[in-house]
């Protein structure tokens, strides 16, 4: 049961996602032309990917931590799962989780060692002190879910050469669009969940926007950000080409049409958890959907591979 409750602290079941997320985005996004086989076999990039890994599920951990009290209120059932292991215990694995991170990226490099010393800060001190705060708390959240994708760019832009950067600045954009949408649906979430947690909020004295300003400024805010996802969309769709993946936006803005519809008639905990749930699936089809954007890569990166 124990083993059962800090997988559910460091929330196992997203780990699989960001790395499947990583390593789709570096096939079909940022190295097309390399077969596939080669970007899985690549021990350096597996390292960044596993560090990413880890160091989320240090996050979490940390999270965990500063929040048990809140927990207690929102999420009772999974906060006495949680609480099966010793919060003793959980800082050890975090400080361990961490460890082994920033030594694998010091093996990629002193840059990715630098890069990782700075995410794991960063995570640390949303959890400690940016997350109580409003607005900011929630660009920040959203900001560092999203990073992990910035770590495999730079690692294959500091593989290139100066000459060949401005070939590879169409697939900067495309990542940065994606990185955009994802950006706001993740803050999009973070708003829901600020209306889903409301009760545990007030009790534990953080001062989130549905807390300060009441349901209807959150709403009208999440209303806003809903409308900007139309924006990177819009460079995906029509600037560049995205092959067959322009299907998942256009079912994207079918259910957050009527997302936003649910949203103003909502006003208790269990239908945001709806809203919730609806943003998780589109985020993980999302990542599902990176095939899409060009299937036949791996028959032509194969092509190109075996033609040098």
């Amino acid at each position: 049961m124990k083993i059962v409750s800090l997988f559910s602290v460091v929330r196992g079941y997203n780990i699989p996602i960001i790395v499947l997320a990583q390593y789709l985005s570096a096939i079909f996004i940022l190295a097309p032309e390399i077969r596939a086989l080669d970007i899985l076999l690549d021990f350096y990039l597996f390292l960044i990917v596993f560090a990413s890994a880890i160091t989320i599920a240090s996050g979490y951990i940390i999270n965990n931590f500063y929040d048990s009290q809140k927990d207690l209120i929102n999420r009772p059932n999974k906060s006495m799962l949680d609480r099966l292991v010793s919060q003793k215990t959980k800082l050890n694995v975090y400080f361990c989780l961490n460890f082994l991170a920033v030594l694998m990226a010091s093996i990629v490099s002193w840059r990715a060692f630098l890069f990782f010393s700075v995410y794991i800060f960063m995570i640390w001190f949303y959890s400690h002190k940016i997350k109580k705060y409003p607005i900011i708390g929630n660009l920040m959240s959203a900001l560092l879910a999203v990073i992990p994708f910035f770590a495999i760019l730079l690692y294959f832009y500091n593989k290139i050469s100066f000459e060949e950067i401005e070939n590879h600045m169409s697939h900067f954009v495309v990542i940065s669009a994606h990185a955009v949408f994802l950006f706001l649906l993740l803050l999009i979430r973070e708003m829901i969940k600020d209306l889903e947690n409301l009760k545990g909020d007030l009790v534990s004295d953080y001062r989130t926007i549905p807390v300060l300003y009441g349901e209807k400024i959150s709403k009208q805010i999440i209303t806003i950000l809903t409308l900007l996802t139309v924006l990177p969309v819009y460079v995906l769709v029509n600037v560049y080409d995205v092959g067959y993946m322009d299907i998942y936006f256009y079912v994207c803005f079918g259910v957050l049409l009527f997302f936003l519809i649910y949203l103003w008639k909502s006003d208790s905990k269990e239908q945001y958890l709806r809203l919730h749930n609806v943003l998780k699936f589109l985020i993980v089809s999302g990542v599902c959907c990176i095939v899409l954007i060009n299937p036949s890569v791996l028959w032509h990166g194969r092509e190109l591979i075996s033609n040098y």
